[in-house]
């Protein structure tokens, strides 16, 4: 094709880059070359990386490279420069036989990203083969009684160049007898018959020898040339004679061996042996290795003698003979054209190239993962084939050339974690009755990319953990899932950093990166910190990294581990014994002194009582001590055999397991009524300043609530509603009496304004009912997870 464009090389190639551009925009691009056969190694083709519009720069980048399903060795690619070349010698009847147009198809296919080009490089045919007989002398056998202008056909020669080349030119020696004439047959090829210009007389000639030249329409011209001995018959008259001069039979190729193709009859004038005739074969056209066809000599029957295909041979001559017993024998010649018709006898062939595997999910659609060539050797609606793929998959057939290639391209968007692979099956079907089909399978792999992020099986877990646990004791174990697979869904662990008070969180604890596992790195201290909120970060190995986090809220249970501390004022502290002056009027009931005891722990731990010890609360004593007020009253009057030196030892104890105590000393002086000072020694604690103060420090009660049960939690809240909002009546948390304390987790003991809870009190005499709930904890094992909830 020739493309005329003003303006000078520069435009045409401006233009050719425009056509190149198009082509690629729609998938596919060809290129049109030629070269001659036999072209000698490293010939010149053509400039396929300029003419492709491509940098040769980017060949090798890129993976250029050329694939073909003819001959891939014939032509190369020099990837410094982008040129086609002649890489091995190139044989057009070698590669394409007798057809007149003979071509290598190439696929130019460049990677990163993936394109793909369609080649066409002509073989032009050059007159290398010279025309040949099928042997080098023929025998023809002729009456003497031969008529002039009679017509004794020839072998002609066959060349196996096309074209211009293989157009064949015969010449005859001059003779006294024969001069040659050309049969131009239907399908343009010519036969060399003789024909008879003098009378025969065997007796002075029993023999003529012809050389018989051909010559082929090529430059340079090439020859060839056979001996034609013609043996002088003596008289038999007649010839046979065939009813026709040409036959011609149309057959299936699928037709079966030894079937019958035609019934030849020849006659001959004559009588007795020169009219008997037996029939043979001359010659096949095309010559083949085996022989297709068989005559029977006697009845001149041609039957198959073979397997005939359509794919290797469209249609045979066969040159007949029949041939008379008469001495000398005559002969007689006939043409039979058996034509082959094809049949729907080859399935599609399916070549699947160029795979782009594994396909990140994340792949744009429309992205090309593989080249698919289908061909089928049967002609015409046998050999025209359409490609579908396997319904229902987010993939699809792109037809790229002529139905004859395909790209599989992605038709819709992947997700890995939905479907990790596919397998694609490629139908291939002809338009023959019936349709012949052929399936490829595909296997897709989907690869992953980052896009899940970890996840919880909760946003938030609740641990509890008792108080003074072992350095490094396993407390938790946090887990989170990755959907996606491989580095994407390895997952560590961190924690999220914040202060705690005035210290970092990971002075307090720590979790294994791979693990999950949370340690805590110190013993805790109820006391010092009864809730440790954090965040534990879970991240993949991806690029980039993905993450979540989780909140653990670890609550610190409390263990009986603070002895019960006394609170006496200065002035009335004498190496912890307390004086206290009693005037012996006072009557039944009088309370004498005030025992004020505080414990740090909470719930039970810090649920305290009182009692006197055995010698100090013997029969007859004067003194008892409230149980849980600790105060000191008279339980009758005090008369004069009471001895004026009363000394008491109260013991203090909590309610832990075990059980925590203390001892306080009061020493009571009874003095007449006249001899005790106005201000009673109660009056002169409540004026000793403000640590003396703490003589009206209240005893709480602390309600440890643990979420043993639903139904333990709504009793608790309901204790203490009706608790906190009943008439203030006797023991209703007065000054000096238990209070209930309501707290949202984990009641404590509280004399510190650092300690935060909302308190429920009311005035009055203390309860004796009084209830308290403390959570039962599990014995403690190797870890320090006490409970858990979601």
């Amino acid at each position: 094709m020739v493309i005329i464009w003003p303006g000078g090389p520069r435009s045409r190639r401006l233009l050719l880059s425009f056509l190149l551009l198009s082509f690629w925009e729609v998938g596919s691009c060809q290129l049109h070359y030629s070269v001659p056969e036999e072209a000698k190694h490293g010939t010149f083709v053509g400039r396929i990386a300029q003419d492709l519009g491509l940098e040769v720069a980017d060949l090798v980048p890129r993976l250029f490279r050329v694939t073909s399903k003819d001959r891939a060795d014939l032509l190369e690619v020099n990837l410094q420069n982008g040129i086609l070349f002649v890489n091995s010698r190139i044989d057009r009847e070698e590669l394409c036989g007798r057809s007149t147009e003979c071509s290598i198809h190439l696929e130019v296919i460049m990677d990163r990203p993936l394109q793909v080009f369609h080649v066409e490089v002509e073989v032009k045919d050059v007159n290398d083969n010279a025309p040949l007989f099928r042997e080098t002398e023929q025998k023809v056998l002729i009456s003497e009684s031969a008529p002039l202008e009679s017509h004794f056909p020839l072998e002609g020669a066959s060349d196996a160049d096309i074209g211009v080349n293989s157009l064949l030119t015969y010449m005859l020696n001059l003779n006294e007898y024969f001069v040659l004439k050309i049969i131009t047959k239907k399908d343009k090829s010519i036969l060399p018959e003789l024909i008879l210009r003098k009378v025969l007389d065997r007796e002075k000639t029993s023999k003529v020898n012809l050389l018989l030249m051909v010559i082929d329409g090529g430059k340079p011209e090439l020859t060839g040339s056979v001996q034609i001995q013609i043996t002088i018959l003596d008289v038999n008259d007649n010839a046979p004679e065939f009813d026709k001069p040409g036959y011609k039979v149309v057959l299936f190729e699928n037709v079966q061996n030894d079937t019958r193709v035609i019934q030849l009859n020849a006659s001959d004038l004559d009588e007795g042996l020169n009219r008997e005739i037996s029939y043979g074969i001359r010659m096949i056209s095309p010559v083949s290795e085996k022989c297709m066809f068989s005559i029977n000599p006697d009845t001149g029957e041609i039957r198959i003698y073979g397997k005939l295909d359509f794919e290797e041979n469209n249609a045979y001559e066969i040159q007949v003979i029949a041939v008379d017993k008469g001495l000398p024998s005559m002969a007689g010649h006939s043409m039979v054209l058996v034509e082959i018709l094809d049949l729907n006898d080859n399935a599609p062939e399916v070549v699947i190239t160029s795979l782009s595997l594994p396909i990140q999910e994340d792949a744009q659609v429309g992205t090309v993962i593989a080249l698919i060539s289908v061909s089928d050797r049967d002609s015409g609606a046998n050999g025209q084939v359409i490609c579908s793929l396997t319904p229902h998959v987010p993939f699809k057939l792109v037809s790229t050339f002529k139905n004859y290639y395909y790209s599989l391209v992605l038709d819709s968007a992947l997700d890995r974690e939905s479907k990790s692979d596919y397998q694609l099956i490629v139908t291939a079907c002809d338009g023959g009755s019936p349709s012949l089909s052929t399936t490829a399978s595909v296997s897709v792999e989907v690869a992953d990319v980052n896009d899940n992020a970890p996840a919880f099986a909760q946003p938030e877990y609740t641990v509890f953990v008792k108080e003074n646990n072992p350095p490094g004791c396993h407390i938790f174990t946090v887990s989170a899932w990755d959907a996606d697979a491989q580095e994407n869904a390895l997952v560590s662990y961190s924690l999220v950093e914040r202060r705690v008070g005035e210290r970092a969180l990971s002075s307090y604890v720590s979790v294994q990166a791979e693990s999950g596992k949370v340690y805590a790195l110190q013993p805790l201290d109820h006391e010092e910190l009864e809730l440790l909120q954090f965040q534990v970060s879970a991240r993949d190995a991806g690029v980039p990294p993905l993450g979540s986090n989780v909140t653990l809220q670890v609550f610190v249970l409390d263990e009986n581990d603070n002895v019960p501390a006394l609170l006496v004022s200065q002035t009335g502290r004498m190496g912890g014994v307390v004086t206290e002056l009693v005037p012996r009027s006072v009557g039944v009931g009088h309370v004498v002194a005030k025992v004020r005891a505080v414990d740090a722990d909470s719930g039970y731990n810090a649920w305290l009582s009182y009692e006197l010890q055995p010698a100090a609360a013997s029969t007859g004593s004067p003194f008892r001590v409230g149980l849980y007020t600790g105060e000191i009253s008279t339980t009758r009057a005090l008369d004069e055999n009471d001895s004026p030196r009363q000394r008491l030892l109260v013991l203090v104890k909590d309610h832990g397991e075990p059980a925590l105590t203390a001892t306080a000393t009061v020493l009571v002086s009874l003095e007449e009524s006249a001899q005790v000072p106005k201000a009673s020694s109660r009056a002169l604690v409540n004026a000793m300043g403000p640590e003396v103060a703490l003589v009206d420090v209240n005893v709480y009660l602390i309600i440890a609530i643990c979420a043993v049960s639903s139904l333990l939690v709504l009793t608790l809240l309901l204790y203490t509603v009706l608790r906190c909002s009943a008439p203030q009546t006797e023991g209703a948390c007065g000054p000096g009496k238990p209070r209930l304390v309501c707290s949202s987790a984990v009641g404590s003991w509280s004399n510190s304004q650092q300690r935060r809870q909302k308190v429920c009190s009311g005035e009055g005499p203390p309860k004796t009912d009084l209830m308290a709930f403390s959570p039962s904890l599990p014995q403690s094992g190797e870890d320090c997870i006490n409970s858990s909830s979601e």
